[in-house]
């Protein structure tokens, strides 16, 4: 017989179900309770809620652990590849050596954008945030492929699926290429998914662009760590979209959109800057201190998480490649001698240690990527274009589910009780 929990109120006992997962906390099936109680619970964030059953990621926060159908992150980043980690995440399971082969040529020969697309970068200002062209040129995709948009079709939501992965760094590389005024670079089938990306984003057409396999593997581990991310604000917003059964392209967008958010996927750009600002190791105390004091605006960006209340395993994978990157390109960079200095630093620190600031992925990742030579407004962008995988997996997992219906919280109610309408003269 199933678990299940009483509440009292108003003088009445009832039960909720006492539900469990295949590891994590059990949670309480409140799906009844307006019904039988006439009361509904209250929790802004939806932190204390799950709102639905997912066998795609599971966090642990409080040891730490990330893990994509049950394989650690740390494995997944230090021997396995974005194309084996996307096909894990929508499918459950890792592919072996001809179904990877099979689901790579898929991505690769879906990575083309319909060339009237090329007309609509032009409508945008040179300066435009190159988020702002994903979230339209996303959502504008289901205008040109009206055979995967219907959601009820399992073959054209794969379709779909496979379209956004594929195309994703492309529209990411044009907008890159947009802002800088060059012409925009086609995709080269014969590379990988991330050397692709690469050439389309820093190549030229009069000149051969070779990748560097340093920076493709530390691109991959950085794809890899940012794929997915369990009930996040962005996924939640895919899945809040989608609920509606909207077209999975404007889907995606919408996720693009909440990520673009600063207290979401602009996090690594803040912790960045902080880095600047602080400049080199000797000043590290000054800010350490201005962190402590309450009446000093300055934050310790990149450190701790609203998840993860251990160390962010996916940030001990991101040091180790920010070491090799700026190793391999011979960067001698005053950042990363403060972020080092400061990592140290802080995991010694009573006040840290005591609030559970752990350096977290946004730490080191935005340090790689300037490396490597991104500007700070691709940032971003480079992590809605890793996560697609998550919301394309998270998408289909939510449209396949039968228990799922539209999303409508509801909400505690503060304002005036009913009036009367006073006519404006009597007012």
């Amino acid at each position: 017989m199933a678990e299940t929990a009483k509440i009292e109120f108003n003088g009445h006992s009832f039960g909720l179900p006492v539900l469990s997962g295949s590891v994590g906390p059990d949670v309480l099936d409140i799906r009844d309770l307006h019904a039988e109680c006439g009361i509904f619970t209250y929790d802004p964030g939806f932190t204390s809620t799950a709102a639905c059953r997912s066998k795609i990621t599971y966090i642990d926060g409080d040891e730490g652990v990330l893990l994509h159908a049950g394989y650690p992150i740390d494995q997944l980043a230090e021997q396995s590849s974005f194309m084996e980690v996307a096909y894990l995440l929508l499918n459950g399971e890792l592919p072996g050596a001809a179904a990877l082969d099979k689901f790579s040529s898929t991505i690769t020969r879906h990575t083309m954008l319909h060339e009237q697309l090329i007309q609509f970068y032009r409508g945008f200002r040179r300066d435009a945030h190159p988020m702002a062209i994903m979230c339209g040129v996303v959502g504008a995709l289901s205008a040109f492929y009206h055979d995967s948009t219907d959601i009820s079709d399992g073959y054209q939501r794969m379709v779909a699926s496979h379209r956004l992965i594929a195309k994703m760094p492309t529209i990411a590389a044009m907008a890159y290429k947009y802002s800088l005024g060059q012409p925009f670079m086609y995709p080269d089938n014969s590379l990988s998914y991330v050397g692709n990306f690469l050439r389309m984003t820093f190549g030229v057409p009069p000149e051969p662009y070779v990748v560097d396999p340093i920076v493709e593997r530390a691109m991959d581990r950085i794809f890899i760590l940012h794929a997915d991310h369990e009930q996040n604000a962005s996924t939640s917003t895919v899945r809040l979209a989608s609920s509606s059964g909207a077209n999975p392209f404007a889907c995606i967008a919408a996720g693009i959109a909440c990520l673009w958010g600063p207290a979401h996927g602009g996090a690594n750009e803040a912790a960045l800057n902080m880095l600047r600002q602080i400049g080199k190791p000797e000043r590290i105390p000054e800010y350490i201190a201005r962190a402590k004091d309450k009446d000093d605006p300055f934050r310790l960006m990149g450190f701790g998480h609203r998840v993860y209340k251990n160390y962010d395993p996916r940030a001990k994978v991101m040091q180790a490649t920010a070491a090799e990157v700026l190793d391999k390109l011979g960067v001698d960079d005053p950042v990363f001698d403060v972020a080092r200095e400061l990592e140290q630093i802080a995991l010694k620190d009573e006040y840290f240690i005591e609030k559970k600031l752990y350096p977290n992925v946004d730490f080191y990742s935005g340090v790689i990527l300037s490396a490597i030579g991104f500007p700070t407004t691709m940032f971003t962008a480079l992590f809605a274009l890793a996560r697609t995988t998550g919301w394309v997996a998270q998408w289909n997992e939510m449209i396949s589910d039968p228990e799922q219906k539209i999303g409508r919280p509801r909400q505690l109610y503060t304002g005036p009780a009913q009036r009367d309408y006073v006519p404006v003269e009597q007012r």
